[in-house]
């Protein structure tokens, strides 16, 4: 029986389609949701650390380069509370008890760890379709929350109509592809 439901999200553009799967299920189960955004200085769109020891030569450099570097940060987790925020609401008006966290770490130990401490009986997470030498290099956080999980694992693929715009793209201009 699932009555509890971790949902694991990032600022992707799944990240909306994880939320709707995990409230269907949360209604269809009456199960409790907990949201979780996890921060890393890995994650696509987090600021770059610093030149600390670089910039000795010119000190005002240093302090300006980590003001930057703190602000940008501060920035990302505003983001990520007032997005956990945006869907917590969402769920309570759906009727679906809901609570959120935010954290700093690696984003698959992070989950596995929450979901062992919440006592979670199933995952619901996204994956970015990274395969090949992309995955190899930059790791899958999905793959190693398969593997890793202490429960059941629910993974969220980009809608088909997102992949089909893209390969319709690229037919039609393949120089606009990225």
């Amino acid at each position: 029986m699932i009555k509890k439901i971790l949902v694991a999200l990032d600022r992707s553009e799944i990240g909306q389609q994880v939320f709707e799967q995990a409230l269907t299920l949360a209604k269809l189960t009456q199960a409790n949701l907990m949201l979780l955004h996890v921060l890393s200085p890995e994650a696509e769109g987090s600021p770059y650390v610093p030149m600390l020891s670089n910039f000795d030569y010119y000190p005002g450099l240093n302090n300006q380069s980590f003001e930057l570097y703190q602000k940008q940060w501060d920035t990302l987790k505003n983001e990520g509370i007032h997005m956990l925020q945006f869907f917590c609401a969402h769920a309570n008006t759906a009727g679906v008890i809901t609570e959120f966290t935010q954290s700093i770490g690696n984003p698959g130990r992070m989950i596995c760890d929450l979901a062992q401490n919440w006592d979670t009986d199933l995952i619901v997470m996204g994956r970015r379709g990274r395969s090949g030498l992309s995955e190899l290099f930059l790791g899958s956080v999905s793959n190693y929350v398969l593997h890793h999980a202490p429960c059941s694992v629910h993974v969220v693929h980009l809608a088909v109509t997102a992949t089909t715009d893209k390969v319709a793209q690229a037919t039609t201009n393949p120089l606009s592809v990225n």
